[in-house]
């Protein structure tokens, strides 16, 4: 990461905090440290700029050489604070396992079991069970000198906390594997069967799910679920597990301790909840997620906020309160935020917004602002958002009669994604574009009884409740046009009925 995105990502007590950092480290009167810190975290100046006024004779090798030495203190900074938050209990642990060795090794038996008990207690109520693992692997190399010790208890004990320590292992190369294959997805588009590959993995890797999971390893599992149904777009099939996890998680005794791990299970929950409909229940997650947020002095406002927003304002925007989900956004996007992909979502779903809502042009204006290439958007937020973006571009061309444009990127469309949307079993995308360009060569054409039945029998359907909210989005613009409707009611009474099932 560069000392500018590094900086970019300070909250306003963390940037307070490292100013007084720097002061006691500082040995001499000169701060242009400090200096140097401030006018990269105001954002004011370009590079040259702040060189000329920390050194007026404009020396860039001692600016550089100044940067560099800020960059290494805010590594210093950052590890002294995540040291200093690292859960108590198990550096506790660690401290009790290491004298406890010590003494044992020197024959001092009583205190070194003594030790050891503590740490097991503290280790059994937060399933810490690398730690388990060494505690009972001690225990049985000075079983001998422990006349309470029944070895056979022992051994058995170590082989469950063994094969615990094993579970977390081998999840965690599941949970890798699993990324890596998203990554192909989303990024490279690469056509793959994704729910037997994940299968093949549990398999190999020998992973029984039905074990007693620590909270790291619950929220990999729920992970694994989420990307399951984001690469499906079966959100349904995995809501009730999802839930069902959560009556766990919460009771978990390491539920505050693992915050980031608990604000990305309440995340993907309350996602899963708005894809299937559920936009009360969304709600409340979302309420769970704000509350955990603005815990730990807000540590994890930044990694977390523009995706609650996004999904917040989306709940909002389904649940007939559009202005209000467009005047947030509208204020969110005034300000520069570091997580690029966060405010690619926002800037996306307001052109969405605006376009349902009718305003055409604002839409077209916000959405002209995205202009770098497909390429780039490609590797910053994968290929479904380009295409998402690309077919909005394709709508809004028919809407403001731009005929040229709206050919080119109709031809542009098929030639780059064509085939992959055939590939991934979505042919039902390039269905909806004939419609497309059926409803711009020929306007009234589209509004007959006829033509109505003809485009709901095109498309494959997998029930309404079950359907996708964005793909019942974008069918709800063309269904607007047959029946001459305001597209935002007819998305609104789509997604009534599917409710209604």
């Amino acid at each position: 990461m560069s000392l500018n995105s590094l900086i970019s990502s300070f909250s306003s007590e963390e940037a307070t905090r490292f100013i007084g950092f720097l002061n006691k480290k500082n040995k001499r009167s000169d701060v242009k440290n400090i200096e140097l810190f401030k006018y990269l975290y105001t954002d004011e100046f370009s590079s040259e700029e702040i060189c000329k006024r920390l050194y007026s004779s404009g020396k860039k090798d001692a600016y550089h050489a100044l940067r560099k030495r800020l960059y290494e203190s805010i590594i210093e900074f950052l590890a002294a604070v995540n040291l200093e938050e690292e859960n108590s209990e198990k550096v506790a642990v660690i401290k009790y396992i290491l004298v406890a060795r010590s003494f044992l090794q020197q024959q001092q038996f009583v205190l070194g079991y003594k030790l050891l008990a503590k740490a097991s207690k503290i280790a059994k109520e937060y399933q810490l069970y690398p730690y388990l693992n060494e505690i009972y692997h001690l225990r049985i190399q000075f079983a001998h000198a422990n006349d309470k010790e029944d070895l056979d208890e022992l051994v058995e004990a170590y082989n469950f906390y063994r094969k615990q320590a094993r579970l977390e292992e081998e999840l965690n190369i599941v949970y890798a594997k699993v990324r890596a294959i998203l990554h192909q997805i989303t990024a490279k588009g690469e056509v793959i069967d994704f729910q037997k590959i994940v299968l093949r993995i549990l398999h190999e890797q020998d992973i029984d799910i039905n074990e007693s999971l620590s909270f790291k390893s619950l929220y990999q599992l729920l992970t694994i679920a989420s990307i399951s149904a984001f690469v499906s777009k079966d959100y349904l099939q995995i809501e009730s597990f999802m839930l069902e996890m959560y009556e766990v998680l919460k009771e978990h005794p390491n539920k505050d301790r693992e915050r980031f791990f608990h604000i990305h299970v309440l995340y993907m929950i309350a996602n899963t909840l708005f894809r299937t409909k559920q936009f009360g229940k969304s709600m409340q997650f979302l309420e769970l997620m704000d509350n955990e947020i603005r815990k730990n002095k807000k540590k994890y406002e930044r990694i977390f906020r523009l995706r609650y927003e996004l999904l917040y304002t989306l709940n909002l925007n389904y649940t007939n309160s559009q202005n209000k989900a467009i005047k947030r956004l509208e204020s969110i996007m005034k300000k520069k935020h570091s997580d690029v992909v966060g405010a690619l979502d926002l800037h996306l779903s307001l052109v969405v917004f605006y376009f349902q809502k009718g305003a055409v042009k604002a839409s077209y204006s916000l959405l002209s602002k995205l202009y770098h290439t497909d390429n780039w958007y490609l590797e910053k937020v994968g290929k479904e958002w380009v295409i998402k973006k690309s077919l909005i571009e394709i709508l809004l061309l028919v809407e403001l009669d731009k005929f040229d444009l709206f050919e080119n990127r109709i031809i542009r469309f098929k030639r780059q994604y064509g085939s992959y949307i055939k590939e991934v079993g979505q042919e039902r995308v390039l269905i909806f574009l004939k419609y497309v360009e059926q409803y711009y060569d020929n306007p009234k054409a589209i509004t007959s009884e006829n033509f109505l039945n003809t485009v709901e029998n095109s498309f494959d359907w997998i029930g309404a409740k079950q359907e996708d909210i964005f793909v019942m989005s974008f069918y709800a613009w063309l269904k607007s046009k047959m029946i001459k409707k305001p597209v935002y009611e007819v998305t609104l009474d789509l997604i009534a009925q599917a409710q209604e099932l």
